[in-house]
C-alpha cells in the first residue's frame, strides 16, 4: 500500500513529465504476460518513451496537474508517453499489433488535448525524425551517386576506345 506522501510524489513526477510530453497514450493491458509487458517496456525505452502502470486516480490527478484535458480512467491502464508526438503512438501501436488479444489503445493526448483514435493511428504511421533525415539524405545523395556512376561509365567507355 502506498502512503499519501508516496502517492503525492508519483503524481508530482508524472505531472512534470506529462507537461513536457508530446503525446500520452493510455492503453489496456489486461491479460498480458509479464514477458509481453517487458517487451513493450524495452521497445519504449529504445524509442526514448516512458511506460508506467499506474493507479487510475493517480494518473487522472497527474494529467489534471499537468494542465491536460480530462481523461476518465477505468479498469487496468498502462500509460506510454514521450517528448515527441509520434514515438509514443508508434510504441503503443506496435504493442497493440504484437499482442492483439491482451493489449489495446484506449485513448491518447497530443500536446495535452484528447486525440481521436484516427489521429493516434495516423501518428503511429508517420516516419520518425531519424527516418525523415534518412529519407532526406537519400534524396541528397542520389544526384552524387548518379554523377559518380555516369563518370565511371564514361571512363570505362574512353578506356575501351583507347
Amino acid at each position: 500500500m502506498l502512503t499519501r506522501t508516496e502517492k503525492a510524489q508519483i503524481v508530482a513526477e508524472m505531472a512534470a513529465e506529462f507537461k513536457e510530453a508530446g503525446a500520452i497514450v493510455v492503453c489496456d493491458y489486461k491479460g498480458m504476460t509479464v514477458e509481453a509487458l517487458e517487451a513493450v517496456r524495452n521497445n519504449a525505452r529504445n524509442e526514448e518513451c516512458k511506460v508506467r502502470v499506474v493507479k487510475n486516480k493517480l494518473a487522472q490527478l497527474a494529467l489534471k496537474d499537468a494542465g491536460c484535458e480530462d481523461v476518465v480512467f477505468t479498469d487496468t491502464n498502462l500509460v506510454i508517453w514521450g517528448d515527441t508526438q509520434v514515438l509514443p503512438c508508434k510504441v503503443a501501436d506496435k504493442a497493440a499489433t504484437d499482442n492483439k488479444e491482451s493489449f489495446s489503445i484506449k485513448t491518447g493526448l497530443i500536446e495535452g488535448e484528447v486525440a481521436s483514435m484516427d489521429t493516434i493511428n495516423a501518428m503511429a504511421k508517420l516516419p520518425t525524425r531519424d527516418e525523415l533525415l534518412g529519407m532526406l539524405l537519400n534524396v541528397w545523395n542520389a544526384p552524387v551517386q548518379n554523377f559518380t556512376i555516369g563518370m565511371d561509365a564514361l571512363a570505362k567507355k574512353l578506356e575501351e576506345e583507347a
